[in-house]
């Protein structure tokens, strides 16, 4: 019976929580906590092991840590946590001396843990700051980087975004094991469909406003892309700049979010049994707040190519903001939308958005949601 209940996996600036509801989604309780106090950029479970949970933990004192749990939160143990190799464009030796072997830079944080596909069961993907994607093989007993992203051609050109050198995006396409994205700010979007040995930009149509070139091969501040799990050549994409749509796997970008109040914004959600339709949190890009003085959720129907507000903003009074990581959507039909904000409320809907709710818990200023599935 455990396994039927949906867990909604919550990172916070202050730790880690499990809220867990049965399938109905609608009475939620808090089951469990992690690292209490310490920064917690991403939890995620692996669906090929029902009751695995990941962690990345980013401690002020003990710097970036990966959890595993495999009992759904109940105990949490360190696994190993990858380390920087060197690169041309990091500093010179510490001595001058060009006989000394080049050292390893410490990671200064985790920011995404990703599962591979169903077919590799021992395969996670970790993205890291600085600008670095490694894979282990093993179920996180070792890392090895990826190095056909992580010494790219075009990387003398990527530059920090304000979250720092950060590769913050995995996606795994679900019908091609050997297809991968990876986001990373503020260089852009990168696909791989050789397991990622080599790897292509895919960023054609995005605008970079704050550039003098207004559409460059490679410099966009990409905040978040997701894939339709149905369509999944289908994209939708959340930038500095925009939102937009590709239906090509990333090869061409159209913007879709200019008649919004504004498109600018850090998340974007996918649900299984809402195909064709992508669900956002739009902010103003000044201020980084909602608009029209409460909480939105936005949901886009790439069929009709229209928008819809899910909620009116009297629902959810206030001023809000929210995460690249902060909104998710579980596997169950009718799709739950859940979405944390920055001053610490998850909002829930547990019928694809025509009906809303707030978790009964005051979180710390939440970096991420992800969903634990029901398994069985």
């Amino acid at each position: 019976m455990a396994a039927r209940k949906v867990r909604v996996l919550v990172g916070t600036r202050k730790g880690g929580y499990i809220v867990e509801s049965d399938p109905a989604r609608r009475k939620w309780r808090l089951a469990a906590q992690l690292q209490k106090g310490t920064d917690v950029f991403h939890m995620t479970a692996d669906p090929r092991r029902p009751g695995e949970l990941y962690a990345c933990v980013n401690s002020w004192l003990w710097g970036p840590v990966l959890y595993r749990s495999r009992d759904y939160g109940k105990k949490w143990s360190e696994v190993a946590t990858p380390m920087m190799e060197s690169t041309k464009t990091r500093p010179p030796r510490f001595d001058g001396n060009p006989d000394t072997p080049e050292p390893k830079y410490p990671v200064a944080n985790l920011w995404h843990l990703e599962p591979g596909p169903a077919s590799e069961p021992d395969t996670l993907f970790l993205g890291l700051d600085p600008y670095s994607l490694h894979r282990s093989d093993d179920s996180a007993r070792t890392w090895t980087p990826v190095r056909g992203l992580n010494d790219h051609p075009s990387k003398p050109k990527w530059n920090p975004g304000n979250g720092g050198p950060c590769l913050h995006t995995i996606l795994v396409d679900p019908t091609r094991p050997h297809r991968m994205y990876a986001g990373i700010s503020a260089a852009g979007l990168f696909r791989t469909d050789d397991g990622g040995r080599n790897w292509a930009l895919a960023n054609r149509g995005v605008e970079t406003p704050f550039q003098p070139e207004k559409y460059p091969e490679v410099g966009q501040c990409v905040h978040k892309v997701a894939l339709d799990p149905a369509r999944p050549d289908t994209l939708y994409r959340q930038d500095h700049g925009g939102i937009y749509v590709s239906h090509d796997a990333g090869e061409r970008w159209r913007r879709i979010g200019r008649s919004l109040d504004d498109d600018f914004g850090f998340g974007v959600a996918t649900a299984p049994s809402r195909p064709g339709r992508a669900f956002f949190v739009p902010l103003l890009g000044e201020s980084r707040l909602t608009s029209r003085g409460g909480f939105q959720v936005y949901q886009w129907d790439d069929t009709a190519r229209r928008w819809s507000a899910l909620m009116p903003p009297t629902r959810f009074p206030g001023d809000f903001g929210i995460h690249r990581e902060g909104i998710a959507c579980d596997a169950l039909d009718p799709a739950g939308i859940y979405a944390g904000t920055t001053t610490g409320q998850l909002f829930l809907s547990p019928d694809a958005g025509r009906s809303w709710l707030q978790a009964p818990y005051q979180f710390p200023a939440i970096h991420s949601v992800s969903v634990a599935n029901p398994a069985g």
